[in-house]
């Protein structure tokens, strides 16, 4: 029995950089009013205030892609929004290839994308990073992509698999 496991996290450079930097303007408001003024906030108020801004900054590195594909099917959570696996089963499935897609312009980004919101053709997309997915295609006409950053693994585990969906 072959098993193909990922986790992924929103851990980029520029994501980090990009937020760190994002941090610097409301941070310095806050400190610049207070040296100004230090009765414009009590210590509680101060650490509260810059505490709450870089926990909320914080929480995306907390988002965790998690995939898994074994003889039932290919599992996916995507945590905080999945507190447990979502199965869809090798009989739900018409074609499963690995592919390249442009997240931007297919799907608006990364993230949980798809839907109403973009190109409804294209189906729906989990992914936390690159440019490399695993693309379902389903019996009921719906498609849904999974990211990857193990591109050869999945396309080897796909093709263990693949008499269980054709």
């Amino acid at each position: 029995m072959k098993i193909f496991k990922e986790e992924q996290r929103f851990n980029q450079l520029w994501l980090i950089v990009l937020i760190l930097v994002s941090l610097l303007v409301p941070v310095g408001v806050i400190l610049l009013s207070y040296f100004e003024d230090p009765s414009s906030y009590t210590n509680l108020e101060l650490t509260s205030s810059i505490g709450f801004i870089i926990l909320a900054a914080g929480i995306i590195f907390l988002f965790k892609l998690e995939t898994r594909i074994d003889e039932k099917g290919i599992h996916y959570k995507f945590f905080p929004f999945h507190w447990s696996f979502k199965v869809v089963t090798w009989n739900d499935i018409e074609k499963a290839y690995v592919r390249t897609y442009s997240p931007i312009s297919e799907y608006g980004g990364w993230g949980i994308k798809g839907g109403i919101l973009w190109n409804t053709s294209k189906g729906k997309a989990i992914n936390v990073s690159g440019d490399i997915g695993i693309q379902l295609e389903l019996k009921n006409g719906k498609k849904l992509l999974i990211g990857t950053q193990k591109r050869n693994e999945a396309e080897r585990i796909l093709t263990t698999y693949k008499t269980k969906f054709n």
